[in-house]
């Protein structure tokens, strides 16, 4: 899902040598019983991110809602943690990962004390994450009432029930409602801090980062939780070929009968091979890969605007533009402005 409210602006990235930024602060919130994993995902991702100068972008610290000191995980270790509750009051952007140990949060929909003082220092307007039943924390404080949000497929249900003003979508990987976003189990987390990174800092930021993790540089929000064959067995046929052939052709209109015909299926069995392994559409998949190629192109090239727009497949500007826009809230005229690449990324 897009953002439907106005998007946080970009954080410029210098095009010359000079004193770093302010760095967009990330405060992660590290309740008992908290999963290593998932605690880990906002430094590994939003702290791997870098401008062209390798500086950092982000600055991630950890607090815990009470004075420093160990924080049990839901592992045979404890994490030690150098921040207290009032470090909330610094965040630009606040995170809440998965807790298994919710206590009243998970079982009356109601915050601790503790963690109810806790919250109370984070500011209005700093944007608020959840990863996977992180969701709970911020369902209980109110923040989700009357707005679109996921959780962990597994506890979709529960949350409903426990929430009701909550619009709840258990299918997609996460949802980006603009100052609020909440994601799936696990390694939806991933691709949420990815699309943060993304929206902050344009596709090349992201991808570098996402190359360096050794992850998939994009896997969009909407997409199903909960994939049916994701390996698919020996004996099926899959629609790996058509796809990569597609990902070549994607300056050309191509139609999902010649896209079964690459894999020699009809067209009614691929669609459903297609969205068992890549849980979408096949049509919502090509305008995908078109939006991060337009993407792509926009940030690292100075080709025109129709030109971008041919070469994606979009035939026209027009077209080009109500497809971006969908999807990141912008023109391609001002996703350029905001993202546009002064240099290859270290490393890159």
């Amino acid at each position: 899902m897009t953002a439907s409210g106005i998007p946080f602006p970009p954080l410029s990235r210098p095009s010359a040598p000079g004193p770093p930024p302010p760095r967009h602060r990330v405060v992660v919130l590290a309740l008992d019983g908290v999963l290593p994993f998932e605690l880990g995902i906002p430094q590994r991702i939003l702290g791997g991110a870098r401008d062209v100068e390798g500086r950092s972008l982000y600055e991630v610290v950890t607090c815990s809602v009470r004075p420093p000191g160990p924080v049990l995980a839901e592992a045979d270790f404890s994490v030690l943690v150098a921040n207290g509750p009032e470090t909330l009051a610094t965040a630009d952007t606040v995170v809440v990962p998965a807790c298994h140990a919710l206590g009243p949060a998970r079982e009356r929909g109601q915050l601790t004390p503790e963690l109810a003082l806790a919250l109370a220092h984070v500011r209005a307007g700093t944007r608020l994450v959840s990863i996977c039943t992180g969701s709970y924390v911020l369902a209980a404080a109110g923040w989700l009432d009357d707005r679109p949000a996921t959780t962990h497929w597994s506890s979709a249900d529960h949350f409903q029930r426990l929430f009701p003003r909550v619009r709840v979508d258990p299918d997609v990987l996460f949802v980006d409602d603009g100052d609020v976003l909440t994601s799936a189990g696990v390694a939806a987390g991933i691709d949420l801090c990815l699309h943060l990174v993304r929206r902050d800092h344009g596709a090349a930021v992201a991808n570098d980062v996402a190359r360096r993790t050794v992850v998939p540089p994009h896997r969009d929000g909407g997409q199903a939780q909960y994939i049916e064959r994701p390996v698919p067995e020996p004996q099926f046929s899959t629609t790996t070929a058509a796809r990569s052939w597609a990902l070549s052709h994607l300056h050309r209109p191509l139609t999902l009968r010649e896209l079964a015909a690459r894999e020699a299926m009809s067209v009614r069995t691929f669609t459903r091979r297609f969205r068992e392994e890549v849980g979408m559409s096949p049509g919502r998949w090509l305008t995908q890969q078109r939006v991060q190629r337009a993407r792509h192109l926009l940030e690292s090239t100075d080709l025109g605007i129709d030109h971008v727009a041919r070469e994606c497949g979009f035939g026209t500007a027009q077209s080009m533009r109500q497809h971006l826009q969908a999807a990141v809230g912008v023109t391609p005229s001002a996703y350029r402005r905001a993202f546009r690449a002064r240099g290859p990324l270290p490393g890159g």
